[in-house]
């Protein structure tokens, strides 16, 4: 491609962007790709030959453009706003077509002090203290542009590790660097972003996470105790990274707090990492909430995220930099110019070496837009998520977890977490709006963030009857389980209802028979009697039926006990019990006992029944046959005698 193809071509690119950021709403917010969708679309191979660019850029609509989540949509509420604007694309483009390496002055003068000038402009607009400035007279300090808020607070634990080795080297010169390593320990919240976690993994030193208080905010006596608990154990606390907008619900650590408390501990370190809060610090209304940026060692925002530049632009500030760039300097031959002493040289600055032109679309974005401009921008944000809080409030069946300080609301359902999951869930699955969720004391909420820059009133009415819409569809269906469940549930009980009242029907016949409630059942006494001598060779026990015990006799024998035959006689069966080897028969004689009458519960308890149990021998089936005949026989002599 020629200069003459690239302007044709570059024309066209332009044109390309302005139609699909004009044209975004039209697009589904999120992908409806699975992994690996791209592989069975493009060749296994690099092509050999040369393709024609109109190929090029269809397979970029067709191909490329179903896999991208749109975070420039209108819809698009999740994480934190990705910065963008055309001065700052343009700023890129022109930096990529000078393609300078600005890891030194000597490399490209322009590229190191446009860069240092810029972070010096922003840093007033911020409020930083004067000594983060590098062109104030009698500072130390400095900024740097770095990639991410993780790699900021990568080189400033790195930096805070150098100096606490060498304070602790100076104390114990006989102890060797990796015994003096193993005793560090670094601090930060529950609520700091993952990367502290990575930062402390990657430098070898011990972290420990701290609770905040019902607000998500680290405290600074809970920082002391853990410090003064730690120094009894034997470690040396050196760094602690707090936060100003913490990820997942935009908490702010109570830095004054944490800053007094540090007095007492001279040597730790003191980052601040504001990647989305620090650059609403720019209005004037909200610097209050930097108070006690006075004690930080280091301090980092992301104009990427809130100041329309687009990724990545991550600055960093330092209080003294000559303990960020000793932690880091390696200065070899090939790398050295005649203005290593009156320069600065931005690859001491961190991580990498190779450094992109990156000031300049900073550059554009201040110029083009102003403090003014980016301050009404924040602020028109701030305004948006103020609205969709009210919405939030409105409704009873929500509520708001989080202090909506600037673009960030946290809601969730009433309900539980089990219920927000599945609303974010369907929500996401639609592509009609994109959300993310966080834990905020131990409890699922949903974040929602303006971040489009064109953002309108009407977008967030939009999303908010969306979520709406979904709730009632999920809470509908969530009160047709549970009545559902219920049902269920009035089942078993009827069902174990009925089984109850099986086995009590079967013990006590008269809840259910009104003939055997009338007829009353008969009771045998337990209190067994001293055998008597009778004849024959089974003894004879004799029971009282006035004392007072209930019949162990199932109810079916006690009806057979109680009931007429069709002449009004008592029957006098004698029965034998299958799991005992006895015969039972009812006593033929009654007091106030006619034909045709029934007897009645007060003439049982007045009579006495007699019941002979007798016990038989265990023998063959056909003598038990035959010892029931002759035992009922004698039964029915000994009654009549």
């Amino acid at each position: 491609m020629d200069s003459n193809e690239f302007r044709k071509r570059g024309a066209e690119m332009v044109e390309y962007i302005c139609q699909y950021l004009e044209t975004l709403n039209e697009r589904r917010v999120t992908p409806s790709v699975e992994p690996g969708y791209l592989r069975h679309l493009l060749p296994a191979e690099a092509p050999h030959e040369p393709e024609d660019w109109d190929k090029i850029m269809m397979d970029v609509e067709d191909k490329i453009m179903p896999g991208v989540t749109h975070w420039q949509h209108p819809r698009f509420h999740a994480y934190f706003p990705a910065g963008n604007s055309f001065p700052s694309i343009l700023g890129d483009m022109l930096g990529d077509g000078i393609g300078c390496i600005g890891f030194s002055w000597a490399a490209s003068p322009a590229c190191t002090e446009l860069e240092t000038i810029v972070l010096d402009w922003l840093g007033k607009a911020i409020g930083l203290p004067d000594h983060f400035l590098a062109l104030k007279e009698g500072s130390t300090g400095g900024g740097v542009i770095q990639t991410s808020a993780s790699e900021c607070i990568l080189v400033s634990l790195l930096a805070a590790r150098a100096q606490a080795i060498k304070r602790l080297k100076s104390q114990h010169p006989f102890v060797e660097e990796c015994l003096l390593l193993s005793k560090l320990m670094a601090y930060c919240s529950k609520e700091a972003h993952s990367c502290v976690e990575k930062a402390a993994m990657i430098s070898f030193v011990k972290l420990r996470i701290l609770e905040p208080d019902e607000n998500a905010s680290l405290r600074g006596e809970t920082l002391r105790q853990a410090m003064e608990e730690d120094e009894l154990q034997g470690f040396v606390p050196f760094f602690v990274s707090t936060t100003l907008g913490t990820t997942g619900s935009c908490a702010f650590d109570n830095l004054y707090e944490i800053g007094q408390e540090l007095k007492n501990f001279p040597g730790v370190w003191l980052h601040v990492d504001a990647a989305y809060a620090g650059n609403s610090f720019i209005c004037p209304e909200l610097k209050p909430l930097l108070k006690g940026i006075e004690f930080a060692d280091s301090f980092n925002t992301n104009p990427n995220k809130w100041l329309l530049t687009n990724f990545d632009c991550s600055t960093l500030w330092v209080r003294d930099r000559i303990r960020l760039t000793s932690a880091l300097v390696v200065d070899p031959l090939y790398l050295k110019h005649g203005y290593s002493d009156a320069a600065i040289d931005y690859r001491h600055w961190g991580v990498p070496l190779s450094r992109r032109f990156r000031s300049l679309k900073l550059w554009f974005v201040l110029r083009s837009y102003g403090i003014s401009g980016l301050q009404k921008y924040i602020r028109h944000h701030i305004d948006l998520a103020k609205r969709f809080e009210q919405h939030v409030l409105k409704d009873k069946r929500f509520e708001v977890c989080n202090q909506v300080k600037l673009g960030l609301v946290c809601f969730r359902l009433l309900g539980s977490d089990k219920l927000n999951e599945k609303l974010l869930s369907a929500i996401n699955e639609s592509g009609k709006l994109h959300m993310v969720p966080a834990c905020v004391n131990e409890k699922y909420i949903i974040r929602f963030c303006a971040v489009a820059q064109n953002a309108t009133e009407e977008d967030i009415d939009y999303a908010w009857e969306t979520i709406v819409d979904f709730a009632n569809e999920i809470l509908e269906k969530e009160q047709h389980d549970e009545l559902s469940e219920i049902i269920n549930q009035k089942k078993t009980h009827t069902l174990e209802k009925k089984r109850s009242f099986f086995v009590r029907m079967v013990s006590d016949p008269k809840i259910y028979n009104p003939a055997i409630n009338k007829a009353g059942t008969p009771k045998v006494s337990l209190d067994m009697a001293s055998p008597v001598a009778a004849r024959g060779s089974n003894p004879v026990i004799r029971t009282q039926s006035s004392i007072d015990h209930n019949s162990w006799i199932s109810w079916p024998l006690a009806f057979l006990f109680n009931s007429n035959d069709d002449n009004g006689q008592k029957s006098n069966v004698s029965l034998r019990f299958r799991h005992l080897d006895t015969n039972v028969r009812p006593s033929s004689s009654r007091r106030n006992s006619g034909a045709g009458s029934s007897p009645s519960p007060e003439a049982d308890h007045a009579a006495s029944s007699v019941v002979n149990i007798i016990k038989s021998p265990k023998k063959s089936p056909n003598l038990m046959r035959k010892g029931l005949s002759s035992n009922a026989t004698n039964s029915n002599s000994n009654n009549q005698k």
